[in-house]
């Protein structure tokens, strides 16, 4: 009998590769000009690497429909003057306005409800809304499944009142006026049977995403495509699905972040955020603190949850 005896080498290691460090996971990019110089070549570039990512996401059993994507910009002013101009919107000054892609019910009594949830939320809160905008989409660029489950997708504009404030204070009331309307809709029907979701409203971001493929979303989206759609930084996301199911409002990127992994605690940090709720104080929201509450959206990701807190 003859033994035969072979040694067994580890992996070379290139660089600061280590294998051990592999993990399966949402597919994350990021560009930016470091001058600050808007362009849309940047987007362009930024959905190009989105397209790159499509190995880091997933789809669902008709291949055509993806967990989800979207991409993070700043607030594109020369294209909102032209397409607000061609709705019959007349928007202030650049600093002086917000924007906000807003994902709304099939159902016309719904979205009239939820429309009107929003625009009176802005006003409680000393904001002036301006009106919206139906954003144009390619419904055949999306999948079998997501079609059937695609909300409607109209961009609202509020503007800031007389008594000025610096950005940061446009931004608090522009937060206010989100949870205000999303409460109002929680307490008048399920958010998630209305399809009621407020992708981004901000003075400085804007978000496009859906429950799509990577390389769906320029097809999808065609503002996208536009020459004035330009901005200095954008983050981009491919959705790889892991403890919620793929649904419109959970495409990221979010309001503030993306987010590729999963975080295994998620029940237990929402446990305690709701614990710590009740110990908030005023601070610089004042009386509207109660308007936060809760904190974590209902129904939310890890990521999502993620983005609520921070």
């Amino acid at each position: 009998m003859t033994t035969c005896s072979k040694t067994v080498k580890g992996p070379s290691f290139k660089g600061l590769y280590r294998p051990a460090f592999e993990h399966d996971a949402c597919g994350v990019g990021m560009v930016c000009d470091i001058n600050n110089r808007k362009s849309h070549a940047l987007v362009q570039d930024a959905l190009q690497i989105l397209v790159n990512l499509t190995h880091r996401g997933a789809c669902g059993c008709d291949e055509t429909t993806g967990d989800g994507a979207g991409i993070l910009i700043q607030k594109p002013h020369l294209f909102f003057q032209q397409a607000a101009r061609e709705t019959g919107i007349h928007l202030p000054a650049e600093p002086d306005y917000a924007a906000g892609l807003v994902f709304l019910p099939s159902d016309k009594n719904l979205r009239e409800a939820s429309r009107a949830a929003l625009s009176a939320a802005a006003e409680e809160k000393g904001l002036i809304f301006l009106g919206w905008r139906g954003v144009p989409v390619n419904p055949d660029a999306a999948g079998d499944l997501a079609r059937r489950v695609m909300p409607v997708i109209q961009m609202a504009f509020v503007g800031r009142d007389d008594t000025g404030g610096d950005t940061l204070t446009f931004e608090r009331r522009l937060f206010l006026a989100r949870k205000a309307a999303e409460n109002r809709i929680r307490r008048m029907f399920d958010p998630g049977a209305s399809m009621f979701h407020i992708a981004s409203l901000s003075s400085r971001t804007l978000v496009y995403k859906g429950m799509l493929l990577a390389d769906q979303m320029t097809s999808f989206f065609p503002d996208l495509s536009d020459p004035a759609m330009a901005s200095a930084l954008a983050l981009v996301h491919q959705r790889y699905s892991t403890n919620t199911l793929p649904s419109w409002d959970l495409a990221q990127p979010f309001r503030y972040l993306c987010h590729n992994g999963e975080i295994n605690t998620v029940q237990g940090n929402i446990n305690w955020m709701r614990a710590r709720e009740p110990l908030f104080r005023a601070g610089a929201f004042g009386d509207d603190m109660a308007d936060l509450i809760p904190v974590s959206t209902p129904g939310g990701s890890d990521s999502a949850t993620l983005d609520n807190a921070l």
